[in-house]
C-alpha cells in the first residue's frame, strides 16, 4: 500500500454525477497519484469474437455506467478508495489487426502496472486479453488459480484455425503453465456445446464445473464454500465474462445465453471470495451496442466495484 493518504474520487456532493471526469468511478487517473495500489485499466480490444463484435467500446461504457458507484461498500463494510489508492489507469493501446502482435501490448502494458505495485482490474475488451493478463500476472507470482465466471468454457482449441480468440484462453493458459490446475473452476456455464469431448477436454484441464443450474439449485453459500475450498490459499485470478449474467441482466455481450445468473447471485458469489489472495482480475465482453439503459455497463460496473472492495 503507498503511504501517502489516498486521493479519492470527485465528490459527488459538489459535482454532480453526470459532470465531472469520465474515469472509472470518477476517480483520479494514475498521473494525478504516487503510488497505485489498485489500478483500473481498459483494453478497446474485440478482435478475436466469434460472433457480435463490438466489446472494444467496453471500457467506455462500464466507466460511463460507474458514475453512480459511491466510495463506501456497506455489503463489504469497506471505503476501498480511503484504504487502498485507487486509479483510473488509462487504456492499454493495441493492434486492432493483429491478435499476437495486441495480447504482447496487452502482457507488456499491464506488467508495466503490476511492476509499479499495482493489483488491476481490467476491462475489456473481448475475453481473448485473459491470456496476456494471465501472462502477466504469472510472469511475476507463478501459476494462480483461477475462478473464471462465464456461459462458456473458453477451452477450446480453435476457431476456424485461429488458436487465439475469446474461446480459447484458457486452453492456451493450461499450455503455457500458467495455471495452477489443482485449483480452477467455471461458474455459470450452460448452453449447447460443440460435443460431449468439451467436458472431457475441460475436466483433463483440472477444471471444476458450477453450472448455472447449478448455483439455482444448490445456492450461493454452499456454492461458495465449494469455491473456497478448491482455492484454498492459492494466489487467485479471477475472471468475468458478462455473459455469465442472464441477458436479462446483461443484455449487452456478444455471446449471449438464457438461463445465467442474476446480478445480485454473481456479487454475492465474488463477496464470498473476500479473504482469497486476489492477485488480479478482469471483467470482459461488455458490448454497449446490443444494450439498453446501460443495463450491463453498470452491472459490469457493479463487479468491477466489488472486486475492487475485496481487494481493498
Amino acid at each position: 500500500m503507498s503511504e501517502e493518504r489516498p486521493v479519492g474520487p470527485v465528490d459527488g456532493a459538489r459535482v454532480p454525477r453526470f459532470a465531472g471526469p469520465a474515469t472509472f468511478a470518477r476517480l483520479p487517473r494514475r498521473d494525478e497519484v504516487g503510488a497505485v495500489d489498485i489500478g483500473v485499466v481498459g483494453v478497446p480490444f474485440d478482435s478475436g469474437v466469434s460472433y457480435r463484435p463490438g466489446a472494444r467500446f467496453g471500457p467506455a461504457a462500464v466507466r460511463e455506467g460507474s458514475r453512480l458507484l459511491r466510495p463506501y461498500h456497506p455489503g463489504l463494510d469497506v471505503a476501498p478508495f480511503d484504504v487502498r489508492q485507487v486509479a483510473d489507469c488509462g487504456d492499454i493501446a493495441c493492434n486492432p489487426f493483429d491478435i499476437p502482435e495486441a495480447l504482447a501490448a496487452v502482457e507488456a502494458g499491464a506488467g508495466e502496472l503490476m511492476d509499479a505495485g499495482a493489483r488491476l482490474v481490467t476491462i475489456g475488451g473481448d475475453h481473448t486479453i485473459a491470456l496476456a493478463l494471465l501472462r502477466a500476472v504469472t510472469a511475476r507470482r507463478g501459476p494462480v488459480a483461477l475462478l473464471h465466471f462465464d456461459a462458456h468454457l473458453d477451452t477450446w482449441d480453435t476457431y476456424f484455425g485461429a488458436p487465439t480468440t475469446h474461446g480459447t484462453p484458457f486452453r492456451r493458459a493450461f499450455e503455457e503453465n500458467l495455471l495452477d490446475t489443482g485449483h480452477l473452476a467455471h461458474v455459470g456455464i450452460r448452453g449447447p456445446l460443440y460435443g460431449k469431448s468439451d467436458l472431457v477436454d475441460d475436466l483433463r484441464m483440472g477444471f471444476g464445473i458450477v453450472s448455472a443450474m447449478d448455483v439455482q439449485d444448490r445456492g450461493v453459500p454452499e456454492v461458495v464454500a465449494g469455491l473456497r475450498e478448491r482455492v484454498g490459499d492459492a494466489p487467485l485470478y479471477i475472471s468475468v465474462d458478462i455473459d455469465v449474467l442472464d441477458p436479462a441482466h446483461a443484455p449487452g455481450t456478444g455471446t449471449p445465453e438464457a438461463g445465467g445468473l442474476t446480478s445480485r447471485e454473481l456479487l454475492a458469489i465474488l463477496r464470498g471470495l473476500r479473504d482469497c489472495d486476489i492477485v488480479g482480475a478482469d471483467v470482459v465482453e461488455v458490448a454497449p451496442a446490443y444494450d439498453h439503459a446501460e443495463i450491463t455497463a453498470i452491472a459490469a460496473s457493479h463487479v468491477a466495484y466489488d472486486l475492487i472492495s475485496i481487494m481493498a
